[in-house]
């Protein structure tokens, strides 16, 4: 038998059997969850303000990420001469998704909180997939009984809207409904560009309620290593990637694509810094969809970043120990 085990039992391919979150094993009793992170999908749209499908997010990013199912041996890094997400040292169970009530936001988001909650009491990483931005709404309400957290924010948009036409709720209102929350330290938005989707009293509003705010141009002429010195260290840090904060050349599934945005080494560079800065404590990725991803390339992405980011998540909680 080899060192990796692959010469006995099933060699598990990606297109073979159930796809779950990395091939991981599937835990639907949200109160027997005994693991270090665990993966929520959240498929909810009614969020959107055009083009819809983020519904199916979940499902593409699955699929997706069994690409990147490594079995026992985890993944070798030669650049950083480290092995991610051995089976031996990370647990990710994938709890299946949150139930979504057809067009009632209210209870859908309940349910999304729900599911996080329960991710939290179990002591284990919530990584929640989306479905549009709003989810992040119930995603941030379930830390309130939570030490405080500081939101990273990776987006083409500062989606910080206070209310339009009655809507508190939509994929354009979740960082200032974030903001407004006793246990929310501070927000840095990374990638803000172009026509965005929040007027300029929302920008002023954002900085007022203790936002730093940084285009992809100025995350560029600044570079990693100083961005990374802008944001407070040493903080627990709740993560929000909308892949549109990517650019479309490379992520072109999704509902408001914005050119001029990063690319992939941008992204996880930032996060592998922030990693060693503080302590992640949530994730969420959010309105990959699929209808408008002809390669897949868009799904590929997300949850390569994903896996990529719990691997370091993980490898850094394991230096500290």
């Amino acid at each position: 038998m080899s060192a990796h085990g692959y010469q006995s039992g099933r060699l598990n391919l990606p297109f073979v059997g159930i796809s779950t979150f990395g091939k991981s094993p599937l835990c639907l009793d949200w109160d027997q969850i005994d693991a270090d992170v665990a993966v929520m999908g959240a498929p909810y749209d009614f969020g959107t303000q055009w083009r819809s499908g983020a519904r199916f997010g979940p499902r593409a990013i699955r699929e997706a990420s069994t690409l990147f199912s490594f079995g026992h041996a985890g993944a070798y890094d030669h650049e950083d001469d480290v092995t991610y997400l051995p089976a031996e040292k990370v647990r990710i169970v994938d709890i299946g998704d949150a139930d979504i009530v057809h067009t009632d936001t209210m209870n859908s988001h309940a349910n999304i909180e729900l599911g996080v909650r329960k991710i939290l009491a179990a002591k284990a990483l919530p990584v929640v997939l989306g479905g549009d931005h709003s989810i992040n709404i119930p995603c941030i309400n379930a830390f309130s009984n939570e030490e405080p957290i500081h939101i990273v924010q990776i987006d083409a948009h500062l989606d910080f809207v206070d209310e339009r036409h009655g809507v508190r709720f939509g994929h354009g209102n979740p960082l200032r409904r974030a903001a407004e929350k006793s246990y929310v330290e501070g927000l840095t938005q990374i990638g803000i560009r172009n026509v965005s989707s929040t007027a300029r009293e929302g920008y002023e509003d954002a900085r007022r309620m203790g936002s730093d705010i940084l285009s992809v141009r100025q995350f560029r002429k600044l570079g990693v290593e100083q961005v990374l010195s802008r944001i407070p260290a040493a903080k627990r840090y709740y993560v929000t990637i909308d892949i549109d904060g990517f650019d479309p050349s490379i992520a072109p599934g999704t509902g408001t694509p914005s050119h001029g945005g990063f690319l992939y080494y941008e992204i996880l560079e930032l996060l592998a810094g922030l990693v060693k800065r503080g302590h992640v404590v949530g994730v969420d990725l959010v309105e990959v969809a699929p209808d408008y991803d002809h390669t897949g390339t868009t799904a590929i992405l997300a949850a390569q970043v994903l896996l990529n980011f719990i691997g370091r998540i993980m490898h850094q909680r394991d230096q500290k120990q």
